[in-house]
């Protein structure tokens, strides 16, 4: 005799929760309605129209052309721009550093483990305000000035900026982006095949030489044959400052270099905590079975490593891209810093913030979720090589 389930029992709503919200929510809608009637009080109506009226100052630098008698929205798009190129670069330093690094804290080397652990402390332990003033003054004192530039072949570093040649632009260069979709297509089935060969034979195949040579060689074949103008622009001397090529300023790379140090350090402690977590067991066997030391880091290190250091990179990457802002303090033209200018212009500070902390918690979720989704498939892959 069969006897009927037991109803479900109803789980209880959760108050204190539904009351936590209901609290934030009223704090939050008294304090807009509180700022709204004192920028009443004030005559001050808020709004964003501002954004299309004349900037009316320069930037130090800019990726797209922009002049003082833009308006305030490309302002700030190029000070978004400047955030982001410096937050790529930086992540991309501070990414090689701290695996790097990481591998050496757990060398069999005393000298090796010694140098990480120094570097690790050093600056874990420092304000990046401090490293980065530290950093300015040094590069300003210590690079010569424009007219006595330290010429390294077309390469000229002075403590103004880093000048060096560059391609010019023309329109027709965009047919370029023909033959370097044709080669990131190769790259990709090269590394298929080649992963392909790896599981079924064991032999290993060139993939970064040749995936090299096809992304530099389609474009230079491609461009040779269509005539196209790949015209070099030279840095020149010119009484005051170098004219032609291209320029990274001394801000750039000061704020570049101090969040590469800062975050590698802790990215360094990242890696070495996964590589520690990886079972002796599983190395050992790989030596047992002939495996060099580089063959056991790659295939079997790590694989494993990566798996388990992505989620606390997330949180490095993300505060990387926040920590950008203190490039405010050595007057690099980046959104922060073009941020404070407009409010100081506009008295529009309310509207500013809105923007500016739209635009970090953007870009803070475009990171995460990339790195997320990275995680999702490591964790997919791992999953099915499993079963």
């Amino acid at each position: 005799m069969q006897h009927a389930p037991p109803p479900a029992r109803r789980s209880a709503p959760d108050r204190l929760g539904y009351a936590i919200v209901g609290a934030i929510l009223l704090g939050l809608s008294m304090l807009g309605v509180n700022i709204w009637l004192n920028m009443q009080a004030a005559g001050v109506t808020p709004g964003y129209g501002f954004l299309t009226q004349t900037a009316g100052f320069d930037l130090s630098e800019s990726l797209i052309p922009y002049d003082a008698g833009d308006s305030y929205g490309r302002v700030i798009l190029a000070g978004l721009l400047n955030t982001v190129f410096l937050a790529i670069c930086g992540l991309v330093l501070a990414t090689g550093l701290g695996v790097v690094m990481g591998l050496v804290s757990v060398t069999p080397s005393p000298a090796g483990r010694m140098i990480a652990l120094l570097y690790v402390e050093l600056f874990r332990n420092l304000p990046k305000i401090l490293v980065l003033l530290v950093l300015y003054v040094v590069a300003v004192r210590g690079l010569p000035p424009v007219r006595e530039a330290l010429s390294i072949g077309p390469l000229h570093l002075t403590n103004r900026s880093i000048y060096m040649p560059v391609i010019e632009a023309d329109a027709r260069q965009l047919w370029l982006l023909v033959p370097v979709a044709v080669a990131v297509a190769f790259a990709v089935l090269w590394h298929r095949r080649a992963h392909r060969i790896k599981r079924d034979t064991g032999k290993d195949v060139a993939v970064l030489p040749v995936v090299l040579a096809g992304l530099l060689g389609f474009p230079a074949v491609f461009a040779l044959l269509a005539g196209l103008p790949l015209v070099p622009s030279l840095p020149e001397f010119q009484r005051f400052d170098f004219e032609g090529g291209a320029r990274l300023s001394v801000q750039f790379m000061v704020v570049l270099v101090t969040l590469g140090l800062y975050h590698g350090a802790q990215i360094a402690e990242v890696v070495r905590g996964g590589i520690l977590s990886v079972p002796q067991g599983q190395v050992e066997a790989a030596r047992a079975l002939g495996l060099t030391p580089r063959h056991v880091t790659r295939f079997v290190i790590l694989p494993q490593v990566l798996r388990i250091v992505i989620p606390p990179m997330i949180n490095q990457y993300v505060n990387l891209i926040k920590n950008t802002s203190i490039a405010i303090a050595v007057g690099y033209s980046d959104l922060m810093s073009i941020s404070g200018t407009i409010i100081n212009q506009t008295f529009r500070p309310l509207e500013m913030m809105l923007i500016t902390m739209g635009l970090y918690l953007g870009l803070c979720l475009v990171a995460s979720s990339l790195m997320n989704r990275l995680n999702d498939r490591l964790r997919a892959r791992s999953a099915g090589g499993a079963t």
